[in-house]
């Protein structure tokens, strides 16, 4: 039986956060890390570096942004709906390709297959437009109205269009410019993928894609319950052991009791020797880092409060005046456990790392090797996003503040 802290150990192993990089990253490992992670959630809110890029940063450590967008536009990467829109491997693009009944589930299809029936003209222009002309930004287009709002439904129509033709598949993203997508017809963008696109592989059924999706989920998660899967992929209806029990009879996962768990644990056979020393007590988390809200290692709500014990929610969709932590708050990770949080605010003009606040989770105790290392994530994240001069606002405890200060300046 694992304990749960050694099957926290083990998900952060299979995530990459249970030690940090022992050398200077390379441009590689920008795609293996997301094929580690099987996917990379992307979010354009910026406050600090934007969601992807940060993600990256806690597993690599310092890393030039643009590699992320290099593997893009070089084919090595691509972009697609899966747990929401994401980057991932070139490798993995025919597997996400396949099966149209089972891309339906997500909302971002079912919405984009409605406008296509309800606006057929204009979007079938609009992609004979690009098939004649070349790759677009949203931005090619000039709004009639001339006012730009954010969200979907207040998004000038040509950019509504070819989100729904990205998310319909007859679009994909070429590369990024300013972090803004360039859109192109999905033939061409197939044609330069690396590794290169297998078009027969498009014809897996909702059965296989579905198995493969479920497998995934579990080698990213390290060691998962049944009911924890479906959300990785976001995948309907949800998993159940059931389900899971010829893939333990193929050997394909390992079931595993978990101290607390009413069901059993699932651990892909690549994570056998991960298991081990897991179970040994050979597993030992070292790394401390700042999470990004959009992070797999969080984005399952409840699964982080059942993993970690730490409630989560990112109240940047929520009214300022109901934030209980603040707009864009880091979970803090530190050797094995989530320890508190920071609202944070990059202001990239000024070079000025901005903590508005920072809270330590009820029962942490602000010992001196916890507050160094804490330090030491904040400036190492500061000096990689260029924005080296670290403010720190009000802290609680109230007498972390002081330590902190002194921290920071010692790294």
């Amino acid at each position: 039986m694992l304990s749960q802290a050694q099957a926290r150990l083990l998900q952060l192993a299979a995530q990459g956060l249970l030690q940090p990089l022992r050398r200077r990253p390379r441009r590689s490992d920008v795609v293996a890390m997301i094929e580690r992670m099987r996917l990379l959630q992307i979010d354009t809110i910026h406050v600090v570096a934007r969601s992807p890029y940060l993600v990256l940063h806690a597993r690599l450590g310092d890393y030039p942004m643009s590699w992320l967008d290099e593997a893009l536009a070089q084919g090595r990467l691509a972009e697609c709906w899966a747990h929401e829109a994401c980057f991932i491997s070139a490798a993995d693009v025919a597997w996400h390709r396949g099966g149209h009944d089972q891309r339906m589930h997500h909302w971002a299809q079912r919405h984009a297959a409605r406008m296509h029936r309800e606006q057929r003209t204009d979007m079938d222009a609009l992609l004979a437009g690009i098939r004649e002309s070349g790759p677009v930004r949203a931005a090619d287009f000039v709004r009639k109205d001339g006012v730009a709002k954010p969200g979907w439904w207040e998004w000038k129509p040509e950019k509504r269009w070819l989100e729904a033709w990205f998310a319909l598949g007859e679009l994909m993203v070429a590369r990024r410019e300013n972090f803004q997508r360039v859109y192109d017809l999905a033939e061409r963008v197939l044609a330069r993928l690396d590794p290169p696109f297998d078009p027969a592989a498009e014809a897996f059924s909702a059965a296989d894609l579905r198995r493969r999706f479920i497998i995934d989920s579990v080698r990213a998660l390290g060691v998962t319950p049944a009911g924890w899967i479906a959300d990785y992929f976001r995948l309907k209806p949800k998993v159940t052991d059931r389900e899971l029990a010829p893939l333990l009879a193929s050997g394909e996962l390992l079931a595993v009791p978990v101290q607390g768990w009413a069901t059993p644990g699932y651990v892909h056979r690549d994570h056998r020797d991960a298991l081990d020393k897991a179970r040994q007590g050979r597993l030992r988390a070292t790394h401390t880092a700042l999470l990004s809200p959009f992070d797999p290692l969080v984005w399952d709500r409840a699964r982080t409060l059942a993993m970690f014990d730490f409630e989560y929610t990112i109240e940047c969709y929520t009214p300022a005046a109901k934030r209980r932590y603040g707009y864009f708050v880091l979970p803090i990770l530190h050797r094995g456990q989530l320890i508190g949080r920071l609202d944070a605010k990059a202001h990239r003009s000024d070079s000025v790392f901005e903590i508005k606040a920072l809270f330590l989770e009820p029962g942490v105790t602000p010992a001196p090797a916890l507050v160094q290392a804490v330090a030491k994530a904040i400036v190492d994240t500061a000096r990689w996003h260029g924005t080296p001069e670290i403010r720190l606002g009000r802290t609680q405890p109230v007498m972390v503040a002081k330590a902190l200060r002194a921290a920071l300046k010692d790294q």
